[in-house]
């Protein structure tokens, strides 16, 4: 709850005139407890996951001839039962998770210091923010996804996300309960080293979950994310460690390829990339 009633002791406090988003801020948590201003993590992610997805699902469904032409493995086609058994599976545990996480998360922000006031943070705080917490991120992802590929996490936990060996976007959630809450650690590990605004952390959740449902789309745009941004994977990367499934040793890295390169553990994709070249050229 903000310590201000109106606009202008706001901008007295500030000692300044108010943003238009901070103007909007105000009207909407001036007199809304802190604690339920985390809550709309859970709707933010939930309509992304539902609709983010959703045009690239009907494309393949409605025309799969032409969607097979972007296709990462164009021989698999998934039934409309399959999508729908994917993305409600994945919402019942993602539900199971976030509900219980909801009664903790505010003490948690408290703890990491996630302020909920203003000002608002400038566009470059949020982008410089988001940069340090993807990298932390995919850096911690990197090495919880080679524990869950030891015998015991694969067989006990990471075997139900590898169900999907040519993935749609709905299986970027589509995993064990227990993976759910491993791989939440390193998404939360950013905000805990960089504290930032409840808004920023909304962007970042939302951001991450895109940037997930990219890399398991399955598909390979003209305009896919890795032309433009460095070291970026993308779906290729990571479509390649499910196409080869629980014997994968390649592609661990969730965003960018730096630690697949640095630790060694792209080789078996730079040979299934190389080879792929040969065929072309024969």
């Amino acid at each position: 709850m903000l310590p201000y009633a109106t606009a202008g002791e706001a901008e007295a406090a500030l000692g300044r005139a108010l943003t238009w988003a901070e103007a909007a801020w105000l009207r909407y948590s001036a007199s809304v407890p802190d604690r339920y201003l985390h809550w709309p993590n859970i709707a933010i992610t939930l309509v992304v996951y539902t609709l983010a997805p959703l045009p690239l699902a009907l494309f393949d469904l409605a025309a799969p001839a032409a969607a097979a032409l972007y296709k990462l493995q164009p021989k698999v086609q998934h039934p409309p039962a399959t999508f729908f058994r994917c993305y409600m599976d994945a919402v019942r545990v993602s539900l199971l998770i976030i509900g219980p996480y909801q009664l903790i998360s505010y003490p948690a922000a408290k703890i990491m210091d996630i302020r909920t006031g203003l000002p608002l943070p400038s566009m470059g705080e949020i982008m410089a923010q988001l940069t340090v917490y993807f990298l932390v991120e995919d850096y911690l992802n990197y090495w919880l996804h080679r524990l869950l590929h030891t015998k015991w996490g694969y067989e006990k936990i990471h075997h139900v996300h590898h169900e999907f060996t040519a993935p749609m976007a709905y299986a970027a959630w589509y995993g064990h309960w227990a993976e759910m809450l491993i791989l939440a650690v390193p998404s939360l590990a950013g905000p805990a080293l960089v504290p930032c605004h409840v808004t920023t952390l909304w962007i970042w959740f939302a951001a991450r979950l895109v940037e997930s449902l990219n890399i398991h789309s399955g598909f390979k745009l003209p305009f896919n994310a890795e032309k433009y941004i460095p070291f970026y994977g993308g779906a290729e990367h990571h479509d390649y460690h499910h196409y080869i499934g629980g014997q994968s040793k390649s592609n661990f890295a969730p965003v960018f390829t730096y630690c697949d390169y640095i630790y060694g553990t792209d080789k078996g994709y730079k040979y299934h990339k190389a080879t792929l070249a040969k065929q072309l050229l024969q």
